[in-house]
């Protein structure tokens, strides 16, 4: 993971580093800055930790853009074996087939549940679709040992606990695919955090001004920014930080959307038992300079970064710069190719795998996204009645 010059004493390519120690070498005067172990660690651990197992039969329902150019294109750089497709139109199925090499098409989803050689089902379909599929799913529970739902996993939380419910009883593995948690700036955020590099946590923000595709289905609903985009902010802060008290919420219709909604544009505040505020504001109707920009602030340090799905399907790496007072005159700026789109889904599959594997419940796990479903309930509520809503509240 390269290192980009920061401000400072020392300048910042980086010369060396291990589990033990970095060594920062000053380009300009040569000078030598050791930073111990103790101190700053600069392994990161933005990638996803893999299994030893990897080779579960997969087959995947759904070929529009979301499985077919992040979902395949990630499995294929990882080298997972994707053995079967469907969708909703066979021929999407078959042109996403023919793209990323897999054999065996099915023009039904139902016949590549029945098929008995896929170990896990790997799906991308609208939401409120997702339930009636996992129903059948999970009479195949004599060779599916596995889902991976995409997020939201339902249109609301009572559909998400009944497909929690339905795999518990049959004993399949499901983890649904809130892929941000993934993206490689908010592991590396995760470790700072972890690792006490920033201190307690004062306030949080993630501000995006970026606008999303609308899938045709997400016109069927009321429910839009928060249901489909927001989700992911709410989800990291969870991943991050834990579970928030309670939540307030504004929304406004988006000028630009052409059907009926109530939310095309959320802005929101977490309120943490630490006193810690986490701050969104998801604006999905600009129309230039389109970016997600977020930041971290607490007693020991300082980190902000940015998100490169916007730049999509160009694409960009997700950034990270950090600053701490065990280090108070340099900016470290780490830097690594992958991007959020596609290889942050390879983390998503991964860690179903490894959970699998190891006979242990996912890392985004359906029953761990029961919490972030309950914070969108909490969320629209809020929107709603115009006043903050805890958590507990709408688990209840």
């Amino acid at each position: 993971m390269p290192l980009r010059r920061g401000g400072g004493a020392c300048g910042s390519s980086l010369a060396s580093r291990s589990s033990k120690m970095a060594t920062i070498q000053d380009d300009r005067a040569g000078e030598r800055c050791r930073v111990a172990d103790n101190t700053i660690d600069l392994d990161l651990n933005y990638l996803p930790k893999l299994g030893s197992k990897t080779d579960y039969r997969i087959g995947a329902i759904g070929a529009g853009f979301i499985m077919r150019d992040v979902h395949l294109a990630a499995y294929q750089e990882a080298g997972f074996d994707v053995v079967a497709i469907a969708s909703r139109t066979p021929e999407h199925a078959r042109a996403a087939a023919a793209l990323r090499g897999i054999a065996r098409v099915h023009d039904d989803w139902r016949d590549l549940l029945a098929d008995q050689d896929v170990e896990i089902v790997d799906i991308a379909y609208p939401p409120d679709q997702q339930l009636g599929i996992i129903r059948e799913a999970v009479k195949q529970a004599d060779h599916v040992k596995g889902i991976l739902a995409q997020k939201p996993v339902a249109t609301n939380l009572a559909d998400a606990r009944e497909i929690v419910r339905l795999c518990d009883e049959a004993g399949i593995t499901l983890a649904v695919n809130q892929n941000m948690r993934y993206d490689h700036s908010m592991r590396a955020l995760k470790t700072l955090l972890d690792r006490g590099y920033l201190g307690d946590p004062v306030v949080a923000q993630i501000t995006m001004h970026a606008r999303p595709h609308w899938q045709g289905f997400v016109r069927e609903y009321d429910r839009v920014a928060m249901l489909n985009m927001s989700i992911h902010h709410l989800d990291v802060y969870r991943f991050l930080f834990g579970e928030p008290d309670r939540i307030m919420v504004s929304v406004r219709p988006d000028p630009r959307t052409d059907f009926p909604h109530s939310d095309g544009m959320a802005f929101y505040i977490l309120e943490y038992p630490s006193h810690l505020r986490a701050i969104g504001i998801d604006n999905c109707f600009t129309w230039v300079d389109h970016g997600i920009e977020w930041r971290v602030e607490g007693t020991e340090g300082i980190a902000k970064g940015t998100i490169g799905w916007p730049d999509y399907p160009a694409g960009s790496p997700s950034t990270i710069d950090f600053l701490t007072k065990r280090r108070p005159d340099y900016w470290f700026q780490p830097r690594w190719a992958e991007r959020w789109f596609p290889q942050a889904f390879i983390g998503t599959m991964g860690q179903l795998m490894r959970a699998l594997e190891d006979e242990t419940e996912p890392e985004i796990s359906g029953h761990d996204n029961l919490k972030t479903m309950a914070l969108i309930e909490a969320a629209y509520r809020s929107a709603r009645e115009g006043r903050a809503v805890a958590l507990a509240e709408a688990m209840a």
